[in-house]
C-alpha cells in the first residue's frame, strides 16, 4: 500500500512542511513522535496521511500534546497495517455523513439539472471516524471537512490540497508531493 505523509506545522514564523516517513512505525504513539520531531516547539502540528488514492487520515498535536485523529473512512483500518495503526482504534463515527451531505444533495435535486450536475455525488459508503472537528479552529468546520471527504471523485490529495490552501501552505505541500 503506497502512502504520502506530509507534516504541516505552525511555529513562530508561520506554517512549514515536511514529508514524514512512517515506515516501521510500531504504534500511534511512534507516529505522533515522528510528527513532534518535525518541529518540537510548534504550536500546531498536523499530519496528513493519504493512502492509495482512497483514504485520508489527519493527526493533530497542539503544543506537542493531546493527539487527535480523524479518518475519512473506517475501511482504511481493514485495508492495511498503516490504516489499522492510524484509525483502527477509532470506534465511534465522527458524525453521520448523511446528516452533513444528504440535505445538500436533496436540495440540489430540486434545482436546475445543469447546476446540480456540477456537484459531485456523495459517496454512500463513506464512514468517517474520529474527531471531525479537528480543524474547526483553523478554518475548516466539521461539515466542510466531512463534505470534502464524502464527495465521490475527491481524492485524499484533493482534500489535503484544499485544507492546506485554507491554511496558507498549499504550495508548500504540493512541492513536497512533487519532490
Amino acid at each position: 500500500m503506497s502512502y504520502f505523509a506530509a507534516a504541516v506545522v505552525r511555529g513562530e514564523d508561520g506554517w512549514s512542511t515536511a514529508e514524514v516517513d512512517l515506515g516501521g512505525a510500531a504504534d500511534l504513539d511512534e507516529v505522533a513522535d515522528r510528527l513532534r520531531d518535525v518541529d518540537p516547539d510548534a504550536g500546531v502540528s498536523l499530519l496528513f496521511v493519504e493512502s492509495d488514492d482512497a483514504y485520508l487520515a489527519i493527526l493533530r498535536l497542539d503544543e506537542g500534546d493531546d493527539l487527535r485523529v480523524f479518518g475519512s473512512d473506517s475501511a482504511f483500518a481493514e485495508e492495511s497495517r498503516l490504516g489499522s495503526l492510524l484509525v483502527g482504534d477509532l470506534k465511534a463515527p465522527a458524525l453521520d455523513i448523511d446528516d452533513v451531505v444528504e440535505p445538500k444533495v436533496r436540495a440540489a435535486a430540486g434545482d436546475d439539472e445543469d447546476e446540480s450536475a456540477d456537484e459531485p455525488a456523495a459517496d454512500p459508503d463513506a464512514d468517517p471516524v474520529g474527531e471531525a472537528d479537528i480543524l474547526a479552529d483553523l478554518g475548516i468546520p466539521t461539515q466542510r471537512l466531512l463534505t470534502l471527504c464524502a464527495h465521490e471523485g475527491n481524492l485524499p490529495a484533493d482534500v489535503t490540497a484544499e485544507i492546506c490552501r485554507v491554511l496558507g501552505c498549499g504550495d508548500e505541500v504540493e512541492e513536497l508531493r512533487e519532490a
